[in-house]
């Protein structure tokens, strides 16, 4: 590590809340699927920060709309219309085939946001006693890092020294249909879940599950909210999640790649029966859909449609997991995604590796000790691809058995 990064690392270090625990590299540039150190070393980036770099970085017409945007308005608060976020809302509307999209900042502002969405429709809708609404969530999620939020996960890492818990969730095993009959009562408003979950390792639901969900929520009027963030808009290789299984929720959580990587922007979008229950007041946020926002998302979202994302995700995580699967170590256990959302699991801490991979070119990351996520950007050439086979191939070539 040269005396650049080293003092890059060591300030931020010294000022900053040691609340991740990150490689040991300083990133300045990126572009595409590429990103460059301090150092001026080349890396491929499978991470893609956790799937908010779909369209790569710094994706020209994203950066143009932003630039745009920049010289002429930035922030009104919603006190006030602007001329931008229109535009973006029926843009998001007709991608998601909802009615209303209410537009947050961070992911889990966008979770939040759902909580209340679901309560409330809970209460006025179908008629639960005040204050009693439950929602049923799986175990294994990970939906941000609020204090709400962290009440109902299951890494004692995220709740610990948080408490108390937040009332009104109940937690059931992720892929299991029958637990969350079961867990349906009354006070039932809504099932909050990741159609894939990605924090968890990448963890993909039995064959039919979703479906079974969507019976279940429609028989026993229960909100079924698909949480997007990470393996929405083209990360599984389709636009959704979701559409693997032909099923549709009441709501999508959005986040990340609805920005491009440019910008905190998030939403969550739904029918006018759930949303349309919001009125002045009852919730908001001063940055929330804001004009440069509004432009940043219009773009990202049209980059992900017009340049066919999803199935070039579908194209190339194919192609990529069935090399994946050839590779061999006694301590590989499993080989598993779905589009480039995918992961390498093994009987062991994988972090050894993840440091071999950065000296090697590759920047990747851990998830639950064991686990790596590969993740690349959606725009990754095939080329690229290839190459960066190569990389993890020599790698786990090289880890001692």
């Amino acid at each position: 590590m040269s005396a650049k990064t080293t003092a890059l690392i060591a300030l931020e270090e010294k000022y900053g809340a040691h609340n991740y625990h990150p490689l040991p590299v300083a990133l300045t540039r990126g572009k595409g699927a590429l990103v460059w150190d301090a150092d001026g070393k080349k890396y491929f980036d499978f991470l893609s920060a956790y799937s908010a770099l779909n369209q790569g970085h710094n994706h020209p017409k994203i950066v143009a709309a932003a630039k745009a945007q920049l010289g002429r308005l930035t922030l009104t608060s919603r006190a006030f219309h602007n001329d931008k976020l229109g535009a973006f809302l029926k843009l998001l509307c007709e991608t998601t085939g909802m009615e209303r999209a209410l537009p947050m900042n961070s992911g889990a502002e966008a979770v939040e946001t759902a909580i209340k969405a679901m309560r409330l429709w809970g209460y006025r809708s179908k008629g639960v006693d005040q204050d009693r609404a439950e929602i049923i969530v799986c175990e294994g999620n990970f939906h941000g890092r609020t204090t709400t939020i962290v009440g109902f996960s299951s890494d004692e890492g995220s709740w610990n020294g948080f408490g108390p818990s937040t009332p009104g969730f109940v937690k059931v095993p992720f892929g299991d249909a029958d637990a969350l009959k079961d867990a349906i009562n009354a006070n039932t408003v809504g099932f909050l879940f990741e159609p894939i979950q990605g924090e968890a390792g990448v963890i993909l639901p039995p064959p039919g599950y979703l479906k079974k969900v969507r019976r279940l929520c429609s028989t026993y009027r229960v909100l079924m909210c698909a949480d997007e963030i990470q393996s929405g808009l083209g990360r599984s290789g389709a636009l959704f999640a979701c559409d693997h299984d032909g099923i549709k929720p009441d709501l999508y959580v959005l986040g990340k790649a609805l920005s491009g990587g440019l910008y905190p922007i998030s939403a969550l979008v739904g029918g006018e029966d759930v949303l349309g229950l919001f009125t002045p007041g009852t919730h908001g946020s001063t940055f929330g859909g804001n004009p440069l926002a509004a432009a940043i998302g219009e773009a990202a979202l049209r980059v992900i449609l017009s340049e066919k994302l999803p199935a070039r995700s579908a194209r190339l995580g194919a192609l990529f997991l069935s090399r994946l699967k050839t590779l061999r170590h006694p301590k590989l256990k499993e080989v598993r995604g779905r589009g480039l959302m995918l992961a390498m699991e093994f009987t062991e801490p994988v972090r050894p590796l993840v440091l071999d991979l950065m000296k090697r070119g590759l920047l990747a990351k851990d998830t639950h000790e064991n686990t790596l996520r590969l993740a690349p950007p959606l725009v990754i050439s095939e080329s690229q691809l290839a190459a960066a086979f190569r990389v993890i191939s020599a790698a786990l070539a090289a880890l001692p058995e």
